[in-house]
């Protein structure tokens, strides 16, 4: 789960970690109102207004503007913003609608670094990344630059030491050039702790700075913020629904988590109907071996009623791209006629004019298949998964 980049502020701040002043709008008579207060309380005549989108490479894309005219100016600015469609290497060819901006005090940078933590999973253990490299797409900075990236990691028992923040902090000669070396090197390290137990107790996926700004004065602040969720924790954290815009999100995968079930789209024209997690990635995998390309993981899960199948195949035939439908159930706690009376009621339902190729193994499998025999639609059996991929494969290209 993702949140937009003031969200995430207001979470640095939880945790004290410093950030410039703020204020989110909706609307450019609130943009304006928001720079008249922010240079008034600062005496900073400089503000920024950023789009607020779920995606980076904003600044690339025109939708971080640096104000220094005025409240007027500001005003302009969200005008300008609000309501475009911004196209980032993120957002892919047609972008994103801005719909909120944050408006934000001017900083006098002196210098910009990188700090995130993520989840590395080869060791099993949160890494910590820094870079001397701000501003920059860390991607890059990882092809061209690996050297200049600067990785420790936290102790699942311990957690992160003090010794791997200093660590950090002299291998990218944080106080290098600082007005006030110790004050800068202290702050870095108080911020690079302070993430690292946000990260643990909020349940993160990433939390990214980018940049994270030393300025002219030695002062360490955080100019940005990416924030994303393990929805895996969503139970321990009532607040993230507050914290969700519905906007941002796939309004499919949206429907699918209202129904119960686990959906993502993809970029392919062979929709998948599965139970398991597991079985729903090897499904995929399998279709791209034989020469095809999935339009979405589909997890039924292992409860599925036969409304839930329908509405799975509603979900899969909202894209337009989709050329063939290929069903794989493995019947344990669910059972294979129950999905086979979903399959039915489902095809008959849609009128369903795309191919439909069915493989169906487990509890209840002969009835199952026998449902689908006295149906009388054009429902191709499958007798295992790869035969079941390589006929959808094949009717797909024929569609």
């Amino acid at each position: 789960m993702k949140i937009h980049e003031y969200q995430g502020k207001q979470i640095f701040a939880k945790y004290g970690i410093p950030i410039p002043k703020g204020v989110p709008c909706f609307t450019a008579e609130e943009v304006e109102a928001a720079a008249k207060r922010l240079i008034d309380e600062t005496q900073i005549p400089v503000v920024v207004v950023k789009a607020q989108i779920h995606a980076g490479g904003r600044g690339k894309g025109g939708g971080v503007k640096v104000v220094k005219d005025g409240p007027a100016a500001a005003r302009a600015a969200g005008e300008a913003l609000i309501g475009m469609q911004l196209v980032t290497h993120q957002t892919g060819p047609e972008g994103q609608k801005v719909r909120r901006v944050y408006v934000e005090q001017g900083l006098d940078i002196q210098r910009e670094l990188y700090l995130a933590l993520v989840v590395d999973r080869a060791t099993r253990r949160i890494a910590v990344m820094a870079s001397t490299e701000g501003g920059m797409d860390i991607e890059e900075v990882a092809e061209h630059s690996p050297e200049k990236i600067l990785t420790v990691y936290v102790d699942p028992l311990i957690g992160l030491g003090a010794y791997q923040a200093r660590e950090l902090a002299y291998g990218l000669k944080v106080g290098e050039g600082s007005a006030d070396p110790k004050k800068t090197i202290r702050q870095f390290c108080h911020i690079v702790t302070q993430m690292a137990e946000l990260f643990e107790k909020e349940d993160c996926s990433l939390c990214e700075v980018n940049p994270l700004i030393v300025t002219k004065t030695g002062d360490v602040v955080a100019l940005d913020s990416k924030i994303n969720f393990d929805p895996n924790a969503e139970g321990r954290h009532r607040e993230w629904a507050e914290l969700q815009d519905d906007d941002e999100e796939d309004p499919v995968e949206l429907e699918a988590k209202a129904a119960g079930l686990s959906y993502v789209a993809l970029d392919g024209n062979i929709g998948c109907l599965v139970n398991g997690a597991g079985l729903a990635m090897s499904t995929m995998d399998i279709i791209g071996y034989y020469g095809g390309k999935p339009a979405n993981f589909l997890d039924v899960g292992g409860g599925a009623t036969k409304e839930q199948v329908t509405k799975a195949f509603k979900m899969i035939l909202s894209s337009s791209q989709v050329k063939g439908i290929f069903v794989n159930i493995f019947g344990g706690i669910m059972k294979c006629d129950v999905i086979a009376e979903g399959v039915v009621a489902a095809t008959k339902e849609l009128s369903l004019k795309v191919p439909l190729v069915v493989r169906l193994e487990g509890t209840n499998v002969e009835r199952g298949k026998e449902i689908l025999r006295e149906s009388g639609l054009r429902i191709e059996a499958a007798d295992s998964m790869a035969d079941g991929a390589q006929k959808i494969v094949a009717l797909a290209n024929q569609a």
